[in-house]
């Protein structure tokens, strides 16, 4: 939902696929998350799930 949400808003995003690149695995599980998928964005606190509230903002 998340990545078809960034799509429909026209929203540029780097996508990390754990099953084919299995490293990102412990970096995220280093930041504390346990749930996928993980949203980074430059200058903001990085969060978890889908977060319409949040995306919206990204999208603006």
């Amino acid at each position: 939902m998340t990545k078809r949400y960034l799509t429909e808003h026209d929203v540029a995003f780097e996508e990390h696929n754990i099953n084919e690149q299995p490293e990102y695995i412990n970096y995220l599980k280093s930041n504390g998350f346990q749930s996928l998928p993980v949203i980074e964005i430059e200058g903001q606190p990085a969060f978890s799930g889908f977060r319409p509230q949040q995306l919206q903002a990204v999208a603006g």
